[in-house]
């Protein structure tokens, strides 16, 4: 039986209460449903996953596909979807506000919102700036009913600023702009993430798990952490078994192209999940 957004949106909720659970990122409706058969409580998409797959770079989709992105997989599943909404789709409050909303009416169960600017020269928004943009969508979702996950995103570690206590602080002013969830993609030691979780408790902290890794997510629960998100990883994947056949067929040879998964499979797969 199909949930409601509301249904979704409470239960995405509930997972953020206890427990550490794992937030794959499909990239369009195909993976989406072969994430939800394997048994994950929830889905996020990939602003990156997404853009490699039209043919774009990460951050350089516009907001009506992106939007249109996320109502296709909001229906693909019963799953709640987080939604990778990149820096909001806005220069000030107003913009991201409106995105906000838009991004809400998808039904989404949470959304996040970065504080990059894309500049090299100037790769992070004044802390203020990127609060009032925070606090802006905060408001947004409240007007819609509030029952949609904001997460608070401090970009320092992927985009060259790789100053913990900066991130910290961006964090904590986040969470006090009304983030329900924050996130610091890129740190990866111990260290840094037991830091980051207790900085902002009791709010949950999202650890980006982007490439392969030592930690379980039973040693990550133990840290603190809330949720693990993969980002373009899997995205990445498909992408590299591409690439290993393309090389091959290139070169004149057969012998890289996949045996499985076998097309009666996929068949049988996406058959189950219409």
């Amino acid at each position: 039986m199909s949930r409601t957004v509301a249904e979704k949106r409470q239960a995405f909720r509930a997972l953020h209460e206890e427990g550490c659970f794992v937030l794959p990122n499909p990239w369009d409706v195909g993976s989406a449903h072969y994430l939800a058969s394997v048994g994950f409580k929830a889905l996020a998409t990939t602003s990156s996953g997404f853009a490699w797959s039209t043919g774009r770079p990460d951050n350089g989709v516009p907001r009506e596909v992106i939007l249109a992105h996320l109502r296709d997989m909001v229906r693909a599943t019963d799953l709640p979807v987080n939604a990778d909404f990149e820096n909001g789709f806005g220069e000030g409050p107003a913009e991201v506000a409106q995105s906000v909303r838009m991004a809400v009416d998808t039904g989404v169960a949470g959304l996040s919102i970065e504080d990059s600017t894309g500049d090299a020269q100037s790769p992070l928004l004044p802390v203020d700036i990127a609060v009032e943009r925070l606090a802006a969508a905060r408001r947004a979702i409240d007007e819609a009913g509030g029952d949609t996950l904001l997460v608070g995103r401090a970009e320092n570690f992927v985009v060259g600023v790789p100053d913990l206590e900066d991130a910290i602080a961006r964090l904590r002013a986040y969470a006090q702009a009304g983030a329900d969830c924050l996130y610091a993609p890129g740190i990866s030691t111990r260290e840094q993430i037991e830091a980051v979780v207790a900085a902002v408790r009791p709010k949950p902290v999202n650890l980006l798990i982007g490439g392969p890794s030592a930690f379980t997510l039973d040693e990550l629960a133990k840290l603190g952490v809330r949720r693990v998100s993969v980002g373009g990883a899997l995205a990445r994947a498909a992408w590299g078994g591409l690439v290993t056949s393309v090389q091959a067929l290139a070169d004149g040879r057969f012998n890289a192209l996949p045996k499985e998964p076998t097309g009666g499979w996929l068949n049988g797969m996406f058959r189950d999940a219409g």
